[in-house]
């Protein structure tokens, strides 16, 4: 994981787009990059950060570190402003991963508009409230709470919109990544 984000900009902040040579430089001394880069999209409390930080050899980075460094995310629970506030902020995740994914990075996230991921996860629903209630009880770092169960359900119901445009789906991480880095 990149170091914490101090930096992170006030919402209200108007953005501009700028060169990106510096981050994804810093980015590319922590993760491996590859020929093709590859995002995997998953709901909060999927497992993704746990993945991350699991990995032997740092393939694949946490969305939320890459989008918070560009500072695409802004400071804050964003993602309880309403419907339109996260799309504008997926939408700046999205040419982000865009770039990244460009320069042969692999990504793993919640955060998307527009861009077709590479594959999705979507959890057993019983197992996937587990996960949260855990993470919520336990080692808490950010995302979905237990009452908030109802956005969750949402933004799983939009992620499976993309198996209908032949998205292959997983149920876990894990098996996503392991099928991406076998292409």
């Amino acid at each position: 994981m990149l170091e914490k984000h101090n930096d992170l900009l006030d919402p209200k902040t108007p953005i501009i787009f700028a060169d990106g040579t510096k981050l994804y430089t810093e980015l590319e001394k922590k993760y491996s990059t590859h020929k093709v880069g590859y995002f995997i999209m998953a709901p909060s409390g999927a497992g993704k950060t746990y993945f991350v930080k699991s990995q032997k050899v740092l393939n694949w980075i946490d969305g939320d570190d890459l989008w918070m460094s560009a500072k695409a995310h802004p400071d804050g629970e964003w993602w309880l402003d309403g419907l339109d506030r996260i799309k504008e902020i997926d939408q700046r995740s999205d040419i982000i991963t865009i770039e990244a994914k460009k320069l042969g990075f692999w990504i793993v996230g919640a955060s998307n508009a527009f861009l077709p991921p590479d594959a999705i996860v979507i959890p057993n629903w019983e197992t996937h409230k587990k996960w949260i209630s855990v993470r919520e009880n336990s080692n808490y770092d950010g995302g979905a709470t237990s009452d908030k169960l109802d956005q969750v359900i949402s933004h799983r119901n939009w992620i499976l919109e993309w198996e209908k445009k032949g998205v292959p789906k997983f149920e876990t991480v894990q098996e996503a990544a392991a099928y991406l880095e076998k292409n």
